[in-house]
């Protein structure tokens, strides 16, 4: 027992105080973590970062100056810190060999959280699917369409193809096709059309409004009408203006030509 009382108390003189100092460091770097973890959020906060992006970039940044102060601190006690970078190095390539696809949609998060190609409540096209942006994660980025379903499309997916945002400009064009017979007179039917157009209350005048003829078809001469709306008005403006079209073309008496067959019986 002596023995080990005296081999204790060497232990204690040649590494009491490293044990200590290991203590001491460990308490300031901590402190010293939090302030720089709480600077860090505030920057990111008056630069108007996105709020998903601060929060994983806050606890990132915390856990990586953590395992620095850790492996500084056993350095500091005497423990061989050289294998155990190793070891860690060669975890995170294991790692990331794993999560090569998760990997991916969170550098393609960054991206878009960083340069903001579209922002929640952006009516966007990606992937095939046109929606309203709900959601903006690390991750994925969630859309609901214009029939209230829920598209959730990997980061990686988005931010590698393109991105059409109907909404960045505040206005859209509003494309319409009205057929007429070619016997029908295309100026007054061009004025029935503009008419309908600029008398609808969320058709914008600026840019004018356009009636003009398109196309010469089978049976019919087809006229393009393109007022233009504001985002949210695009259906509304889409919807009435056919409607009042057909009806204000039939009021002028202009006939809207349909597909027909002629059936000759041969006795």
């Amino acid at each position: 027992m002596q023995g080990y009382l005296e081999m204790a108390y060497e232990l204690i003189v040649a590494h009491g105080m490293k044990v200590v100092m290991a203590i001491v460091v460990l308490i300031i770097g901590l402190w010293i973590i939090s302030r720089i973890v709480k600077v860090l959020d505030k920057v990111m906060e008056k630069r108007e970062v996105n709020v998903s992006l601060r929060g994983f970039f806050r606890p990132l940044v915390s856990i990586l100056l953590k395992v620095m102060l850790f492996i500084s601190i056993a350095s500091m006690i005497g423990i061989e810190t050289t294998s155990f970078i190793a070891v860690l190095g060669a975890a995170g390539l294991a790692i990331g060999l794993a999560l090569q696809g998760t990997l991916a949609n969170f550098a393609g998060g960054v991206m878009i959280l960083l340069f903001k190609p579209f922002k929640i409540g952006d009516l966007i096209e990606s992937q095939g699917h046109k929606g309203t942006v709900k959601e903006i994660h690390i991750f994925v980025t969630v859309l609901l369409t214009f029939d209230n379903k829920t598209v959730i499309i990997p980061n990686a997916a988005v931010s590698n193809n393109d991105i059409v945002n109907y909404t960045t400009q505040g206005i859209l064009r509003v494309d319409m096709t009205f057929g007429i017979s070619y016997d029908s007179n295309i100026k007054e039917a061009k004025d029935v059309l503009m008419n309908i157009v600029k008398n609808h209350p969320k058709v914008l005048k600026d840019p004018t409004p356009f009636v003009g003829v398109a196309e010469l078809a089978d049976s019919s001469v087809n006229l393009v009408v393109r007022p233009y709306a504001k985002v949210p008005d695009y259906w509304a403006v889409y919807f009435d203006v056919y409607e009042g079209g057909k009806v204000a073309l039939d009021k002028a008496g202009i006939t809207i030509p349909f597909p027909q067959m002629d059936v000759h019986l041969d006795k």
